[in-house]
């Protein structure tokens, strides 16, 4: 990948925080009438990027032809388990943020090893590590604010 591409993964990346950052914001800020809309977007947007952390090991998956069958089994079926993840947390809301956040720890775990083994660049497991130390910070913050201000 060249420089460009780590540019502009890396802009993409920051700005799919936005949402998150914004969400965390309001949650402390706006009227407590309002509070519970900020808390489902929040519960929301975390299961749709959860889930889009999943379908990263897919298409990686898939596009890696020489690596063993089994790995590529291992990629494919860890690839459905932040989606899991991600829907058990709307079930309860009280527990619903401390799901994402086990969840995105939980993938940033696994995308370590999985990662090293198709060879991505280093940056792009830096980059997770940043994303993934926001996205948790957010969840935690709007958890706390949900229970301080509700």
């Amino acid at each position: 990948m060249n420089t460009l591409d780590q540019q502009l993964a890396n802009r993409l990346g920051f700005s799919g925080l936005v949402p998150f950052v914004f969400l965390t914001l309001a949650c402390w800020i706006v009227h407590p009438d309002w509070l519970g809309y900020f808390i489902k977007g929040q519960l929301s947007y975390g299961i749709a990027i959860l889930s889009f952390l999943g379908g990263l090991h897919w298409g990686v998956a898939l596009m890696s032809r020489d690596r063993p069958v089994g790995e590529i089994k291992q990629a494919l079926i860890w690839g459905v388990i932040p989606t899991i993840i991600a829907w058990c947390s709307m079930f309860n809301m009280g527990i619903g943020f401390l799901v994402q956040i086990l969840g995105f720890i939980v993938a940033y775990q696994v995308d370590k090893r999985l990662y090293l083994r198709y060879a991505l660049p280093a940056w792009f497991l830096v980059l997770r590590f940043r994303l993934t130390c926001v996205v948790v910070t957010a969840l935690a913050l709007t958890f706390l604010a949900a229970n301080l201000r509700a």
